[in-house]
């Protein structure tokens, strides 16, 4: 068989994009007679009908439908690669826009931001520290640090990067005068110290054999910062329930002790969430290479939380 002609899939596919041969023709700088030879001749070489054409639309037939899927993953990553190429060709420019949750963001993610700013001098960054969910393309962020499952969003392309762990913990003091729970019943009976979002605990998600226990307070002490859940518990006030990327270096030193580690719940991802390949500018390529390389052998707290205990 005759190899398919490159300049013969582009314009099936832009056709199918614009929904007619004209609008295709314009895209490529061909004549409509030339898209629409090329299509008949993809017609020929597969033995079956790729559109329904009327004087009004386009539209796929069965066969159409798959070919064209191929066919477009196909082209897309070939646009991928030139992408990629134009990124080692130019340098990153202008106003890096992120959006980051505040604790992870200010211990884990600045560092990163500092050193990829240092690599190119003429670029600036603005970040906002924050944990509201907005939508990257009508805020015009460039890219976003978010925690827990993707949403489905076809303009949204997304990235884990690393783990997210919660874990239960308290100074050593708070445990010599209170003792350990030794279950999550036991939580009852302890000071706790837990975070409120808009006026209501957020609840301690654990893990049982029977599945997934919350609980929800009261606590002694009620705030909406986690580094103000740090700093109380490191005080001896009671139990907190934070991320391993906020207490690692903690519970390293022993500064603060993990309890209920049997009943860790799963780990959430950490996740870069950033407009598809085809809007990407190369300052986002670049960070987002820049951080997955950062990070390639785990990121810099999970040493220090995953294996305490072990």
């Amino acid at each position: 068989m005759e190899p398919y002609r490159f300049g013969d899939i582009a314009a099936f596919v832009a056709a199918v994009r614009s929904g007619s041969f004209t609008a295709a023709a314009t895209g490529l700088g061909l004549t409509r007679s030339a898209v629409g030879k090329s299509i008949t001749r993809l017609e020929s070489q597969l033995g079956v009908r790729l559109l329904h054409r009327t004087t009004r639309k386009l539209s796929l037939t069965d066969e159409g439908a798959v070919v064209y899927d191929r066919w477009r993953q196909i082209l897309e990553e070939l646009e991928d690669v030139d992408a990629t190429m134009a990124l080692r060709r130019s340098h990153p420019t202008g106003t890096l826009r992120l959006m980051v949750p505040p604790s992870l963001g200010r211990r884990h993610v600045l560092p990163v931001i500092h050193d990829y700013l240092k690599q190119w001098p003429e670029l600036r960054a603005e970040l906002w520290f924050t944990d509201r969910f907005v939508s990257l393309i009508d805020e015009g962020f460039d890219i976003a640090v978010r925690i827990g499952a993707p949403k489905d969003d076809s303009l949204i392309l997304t990235r884990t990067v690393a783990w997210q762990q919660f874990i239960v913990c308290a100074s050593p003091e708070y445990l010599a005068r209170r003792g350990a729970p030794l279950k999550p019943d036991d939580l009852a009976d302890h000071d706790t110290i837990v975070y409120i979002n808009a006026e209501r605990p957020r609840p301690w998600r654990l893990q049982t054999e029977g599945g997934a226990y919350l609980y929800e307070g009261p606590g002694r002490i009620s705030v909406d910062n986690s580094e103000a859940i740090r700093e109380s518990a490191l005080a001896g006030f009671g139990l907190a329930h934070l991320a391993d990327y906020v207490i690692g270096d903690d519970l390293r030193a022993g500064r603060l002790v993990e309890v209920l580690r049997a009943y860790r719940p799963p780990p959430d991802p950490i996740r870069l969430v950033y407009p598809s390949k085809r809007h990407l500018t190369p300052r986002t390529r670049a960070f987002i290479d820049f951080l997955v390389d950062r990070w390639a052998a785990g990121a810099p707290w999970e040493s220090a939380a995953m294996n305490i205990g072990d």
